[in-house]
């Protein structure tokens, strides 16, 4: 028998710091009214930014958000550890405030960024 403990590598705090997070978006670098469409592994989510700077949303998709709910982004994390605060990434998961709780979605498979009519 092992006294060995696991740990998945994207777990480690220096993995963390040092990943390029060049790959995502951040919700302070779009304009107010941009339509984002996230794919998770379970879900479709539709938000729309209402203020960039405060990370107000209003989201719709998946088991929470039957209807479009007023929330903000907390940003993108590892199921609830390590949160990358106003960050969407793909292989991570969406945490989303809203209906006084948080919601950690399933892991973000896809983020399509449509930028507000003009």
């Amino acid at each position: 028998m092992s006294d060995a403990t696991q740990v998945i590598a994207a777990s480690l705090l220096d993995t963390w710091i040092a990943r390029d997070w060049s790959d995502g978006i951040q919700l302070a670098s779009l304009k107010d009214l941009t339509e984002i469409r996230i794919q998770t592994r379970n879900s479709t989510y539709e938000i729309i930014v209402i203020d960039h700077q405060t990370g107000e949303i209003l989201i719709r998709g998946g088991k929470f958000f039957p209807e479009r709910t007023a929330g903000y982004l907390a940003g993108s994390s590892r199921r609830g550890s390590f949160l990358k605060a106003g960050g969407l990434h793909v292989g991570l998961n969406l945490e989303v405030l809203a209906n006084h709780t948080t919601v950690v979605t399933s892991t973000m498979q896809s983020i399509v960024v449509n930028p507000p009519h003009e």
